[in-house]
């Protein structure tokens, strides 16, 4: 909410500066506390973010582009995650005991230093809104927040911050969008565990370190093409469904077998169907929860948490017990993939219910609902 009220630009590049600042400090913990306060602000820093970045796609691009956009945002945080591993091994390789401090951490300083500097260029160069963005001509300016009223449906203007909660709040597409979002990342939770399940195949640890970067970098492509394709046809359902299916699949066949081949080529078919949905999600709810500013920030506010709440309880599905098929794990990531497409129907048919609305009080309404 509070990113409506203030510069974007400013705020998003100062908290990612804290951030930094943040994250270097953690190698000056020395206990468990102290690493428990490191990590509070650090998610505090963290979490406006995301949510933030997204709004920020979210006012300049329409319903046909932002999910593009999104995916390739999201593609950062997937090709982070296909390198940190090798990253984190050649830091503590070739730094661990450098000017006596410990390879992790010269990996927090490092990680710091880099986003202070991209921090930095964030705070001047970040866009603010469409009328209000420094490096826009007034024609651009102009042209930007045009299209994007006419892009909104039901659009009414601006409100107040306090407003535009209740809108949110009491908008059930909004809580089925919570809901999507949550069940698609409960699908996710592989994530954390990714080595983990290679470590299955076998390898030592440099392999095993190594086979966990090509699923993730197959899936950002993937998740790029799925997000071009829906936004070219303008449709999210069925691209949902499709991925989810795949990822279905991916689950089914990784819990299935141990042959080290059948199992890799498993985790490739998860990794990708889980993936390509994550930016149709959040621009398909930033296109139908948009009708003010203000409710569009906070609708996409409340699904990037909800949605990240998964993380809290997903580890537990993972026991070491359960290894190496994991079943539990898999046949719930299996589950949660079926939801999100079911839940996905289901905003479907309300939309295509809202449309018939809108189309029963205006004969001459041409932008609607999109699904």
């Amino acid at each position: 909410m509070f990113l409506t009220r203030t510069r974007p630009s400013r705020y998003m590049g100062v908290m990612m500066m804290l951030w930094a600042v943040v994250s270097a400090l953690t190698a000056v913990s020395k206990d468990y506390v102290g690493l428990l306060l490191t990590r509070f602000f650090l998610g505090v820093t963290e979490a406006p973010y995301y949510p933030g970045a997204v709004y920020l796609l979210s006012i300049f691009y329409t319903r046909k582009e932002v999910a593009t956009r999104i995916a390739i945002l999201y593609t950062g945080n997937i090709l982070a995650t296909a390198f940190a591993g090798l990253i984190a091994a050649g830091i503590f390789h070739g730094m661990d005991g450098a000017g006596g401090l410990a390879g992790w951490k010269w990996l927090f300083i490092l990680q710091g230093a880099v986003t202070f500097v991209v921090a930095i260029g964030g705070y001047f160069l970040l866009p603010d809104f469409p009328l209000t963005t420094w490096w826009l001509t007034q024609e651009e300016k102009d042209l930007a927040y045009n299209r994007m009223e006419l892009d909104t449906v039901a659009n009414k203007g601006e409100t107040s911050t306090w407003k535009g909660l209740q809108q949110a709040a009491k908008d059930p597409m909004v809580w089925i969008f919570c809901a999507m979002a949550h069940m698609h990342l409960a699908a996710n939770g592989f994530k954390n565990f990714f080595p983990t399940v290679v470590q299955t195949l076998k390898f030592n640890t440099t392999i095993t370190l190594v086979l966990t970067c090509p699923p993730y970098l197959i899936a950002g492509a993937i998740t790029i093409l799925v997000s071009w394709s829906s936004g070219k046809m303008n449709e999210r359902t069925w691209h949902i469904t499709v991925s989810k299916a795949v990822a279905v699949i991916g689950f089914v066949c990784a819990a299935a077998t141990l042959n080290t081949v059948g199992r890799y080529i498993s985790m490739v078919i998860f990794t990708i169907g889980t993936y390509g949905v994550n930016s149709l999600i959040l621009g398909w709810c930033g296109s139908v929860c948009g009708q003010t500013k203000e409710k569009k920030a906070v609708a996409i506010s409340m699904v990037t948490m909800i949605m990240n709440v998964s993380f809290i309880w997903t580890p537990y599905l993972w026991p070491k017990s359960d290894g190496p098929r994991y079943t539990i794990a898999m046949a719930s990531s299996a589950a949660f993939s079926i939801a999100t497409a079911m839940l996905a129907w289901i905003a479907k048919l309300i939309m295509l219910r809202r449309n018939r609305a809108l189309r029963a009080s205006d004969d001459e309404t041409t932008n609607f609902y999109v699904y």
